[in-house]
């Protein structure tokens, strides 16, 4: 099997089939659009209230032989958008499960594909960190990141998963309502938000929340480019 990446899109709301039409055709196998919320660039932004959207996030997985045509298609596609009208950006993916078979990311020949392993060594220019907290706390996250270098983020709504002390009601675990924020920054910026991040009393708690980053591939630009 080729190598494998997770092809990921923000654009703005009811844009996301538009791009995935698209990467069909190029050879896609399809995608799940999620619906998020836009955080506005900057604090002061932020504090007056502008900024903030609703945003479509594509994820789509390929292999390394259509990659490059199917982020092409996209380009197209958007290209009489306006400017800043998204980005797109790729992760590494290690292995597939399709149809109930699993399959490790590896060459035509059966050997498991080190080109990764490889690629990781290089510096990433970017990368995408992921903070998962409980609702309400991505606004203060990002706030945080933003005095940090970062720029801005997308919230996409989520929930907990029960354990067994949780809190229960009538006898029913209560799930807590979760924001998973993603934000991508440039590779030198990472360490600092991070940081930042983690002085929050949000996160200083067990079971409150936590941070993760991981290295980007490719990263584009969507809409007319200035």
């Amino acid at each position: 099997m080729s190598k494998l990446s997770l092809l990921i899109s923000i654009v703005p709301h009811d844009k996301g089939e538009k791009l995935t039409r698209s990467a069909i055709k190029a050879g896609c196998g399809g995608g799940s659009v999620l619906m998020g919320r836009g955080l506005a660039k900057s604090n002061l932004g932020a504090i007056l209230g502008g900024g903030e959207t609703t945003k479509d996030l594509i994820y789509m997985v390929v292999d390394s032989e259509k990659k490059s045509q199917i982020i092409d298609a996209i380009l197209e596609s958007t290209k009489h958008e306006k400017s800043d009208f998204g980005e797109l950006f790729t992760l590494p993916v290690d292995s597939l499960m399709k149809a109930g078979v699993l399959s490790e990311n590896s060459n035509s020949d059966g050997e498991k594909d080190m080109s990764n392993e490889k690629t990781s060594v290089a510096e990433p220019s970017r990368d995408m960190i992921t903070v998962i907290v409980n609702k309400g706390y991505a606004d203060d996250v990002m706030f945080a990141a933003r005095k940090a270098g970062a720029s801005g983020g997308t919230v996409i709504n989520a929930r907990g998963t029960a354990r067994e002390d949780d809190e229960k009601f009538f006898g029913v675990h209560i799930v807590p309502e979760k924001d998973m924020l993603v934000i991508v920054v440039e590779h030198s910026k990472k360490e600092t938000v991070l940081s930042s991040i983690k002085e929050l009393k949000c996160l200083k708690e067990p079971g409150m929340g936590i941070a993760f980053s991981s290295p980007v591939g490719e990263f584009e630009l969507l809409g007319k480019k200035k």
